[in-house]
């Protein structure tokens, strides 16, 4: 038997080369046998279709095609979020050069729990966290950041920070827009169950936090939203951070979403009040365009972090760290750690504050003009602007499961990936535009699809 071909190592590059070709190639086809932003036929077809793919999992003798069999299986079934048509999501288009460099993270495969697996990659992410602390917190003497999977991860750990930062106690209190993330993160922690304040306009109303948090006693979190799931929507920030204050309560701000703005000069001021908070969650794989993982968890004071703190002695001994090798295993709550920071270094590197912000500025103006769109066809009922890049709408007088049903009829016919929101007692349909690369006229066929296929 031959053995296989290793991803790293001085021969690595050269194993890789000929199978790099299989890969694309096999994506060009399972995209042109897919043929739109979904797979058709539903749930039932799809699984039918990668059993007969895929045949046996685990054959008695190997399958030499097998790369280029599933990976094409794969990507025939799969959603393609670059697709103008497949907008249903925080589910980005990843950019190429992110996708490289991705690929390059994976063939070393370096693990960031220990500074001899991962000597540069450790390195690295101390510059490109330290950079992006100093994003949100420009005014702050010691921010730190830590990368984590994504926007629930980092709202657990804010809990986490919290509850640790209190003696091991805190009450959340959140809006009623929150991510669900929280809630659960409070189960996990064993915190009590959070304290929902109203958001009558899909926004945390001030006034009643402040209500709540004068009738609570004890270590108090109040968590808000910098870009709401089911809206966009961003909590009026400087105002919840003036109650907190007043209030004595810690503040996490859940900006998985609206982060991006950060990178645009346009939008920016939108995110006013974040560096008031203590923790801020950020997510590259949303308005970022990082393959997934890309989250982000800032904090005000890297002191904070000791909380995290642990001892292995394989991975962090005491002499090891006196003589002057990183302690890593404080910068997550996970051992094995991929470089996600990789992909992340390259995309600021490549396009830079101007790049990055133009994307932001481009998905932005897509919303709207999407929106407007919407207002001025007598079919269609707009929810309200858009304060990101989503945008709800359903047809003008459809009752809620003649919205449900097209909505499912596009998702199984392959025709289309719309999202959904129950907002203000009614069923909305939902666009959530992160393709900077969609046009108007994408647009517009996407409204002729729903418009086609609403049951009369």
């Amino acid at each position: 038997m031959n053995m296989p071909s290793l991803a790293s190592g001085p021969e690595g590059p050269g194993a890789l080369r000929p199978l790099l070709g299989t890969v694309l190639d096999a994506l060009a086809a399972g995209g042109r046998g897919r043929g739109g932003p979904l797979p058709g036929g539903g749930p039932a077809a799809v699984a039918a279709r990668m059993r007969t793919a895929v045949g046996d999992v685990l054959p008695e003798e190997g399958d030499p095609d097998a790369l280029r069999r599933l990976v094409q299986a794969l990507a025939e079934g799969a959603a393609d979020p670059a697709d103008p048509l497949c907008a249903a999501h925080l589910h980005c288009p990843p950019l190429a050069v992110a996708t490289a460099a991705d690929l390059a993270a994976s063939a070393l495969n370096p693990s960031l729990d220990s500074w001899d697996q991962a000597p540069s990659a450790s390195a690295l992410e101390a510059l490109v966290t330290g950079t992006l602390a100093a994003e949100v917190y420009p005014r702050r003497p010691a921010p730190d950041c830590l990368i984590t999977t994504g926007g629930t991860e980092s709202n657990q750990l804010a809990l986490l920070l919290a509850r640790e930062a209190h003696g091991g106690r805190t009450q959340l209190v959140t809006g009623a827009d929150a991510h669900h993330s929280l809630t659960r993160a409070a189960w996990l922690l064993g915190l009590p169950r959070p304290v929902v304040v109203p958001a009558p306009a899909g926004i945390i109303d001030p006034a009643a936090l402040d209500d709540a948090l004068s009738g609570l006693s004890g270590p108090l979190l109040v968590a808000a939203s910098a870009g709401t799931t089911d809206t966009g929507r961003i909590d009026p920030l400087p105002e919840i951070a003036a109650r907190c204050r007043a209030r004595g309560a810690r503040l996490h701000i859940d900006a998985a979403y609206g982060g991006g703005l950060l990178f645009s000069d346009r939008h920016r001021t939108r995110l006013a009040g974040l560096d008031a908070a203590d923790t801020v969650t950020l997510d590259l794989h949303k308005l970022g365009w990082q393959p997934v993982a890309a989250g982000l968890l800032a904090v005000r004071d890297a002191r904070d972090l000791a909380a995290l703190h642990q001892r292995a002695d394989y991975l962090n001994a005491d002499d090891d760290t006196e003589a002057g090798l990183p302690d890593l295993l404080g910068r997550s709550p996970r051992t094995t750690r991929r470089p996600d920071v990789l992909k992340i270094a390259v995309t600021l590197k490549t396009l830079g504050r101007t790049g990055l912000g133009a994307l932001v500025d481009q998905v932005c103006d897509r919303a709207r003009e999407f929106a407007a769109l919407i207002a001025a066809h007598p079919g269609f009922e707009l929810y309200d602007r858009p304060a990101i890049s989503t945008v709800l709408f359903r047809p003008a007088g459809a009752p809620d499961d003649a919205v449900a049903a097209v909505r499912r009829t596009l998702l199984t016919g392959g025709r289309a990936v719309l999202g959904r929101a129950r907002t203000d007692g009614r069923l909305w349909l939902k666009a959530t535009l992160l393709n900077p690369h969609a046009r108007p006229h994408d647009l517009a066929a996407l409204l002729e699809l729903v418009e086609g296929h609403t049951p009369r």
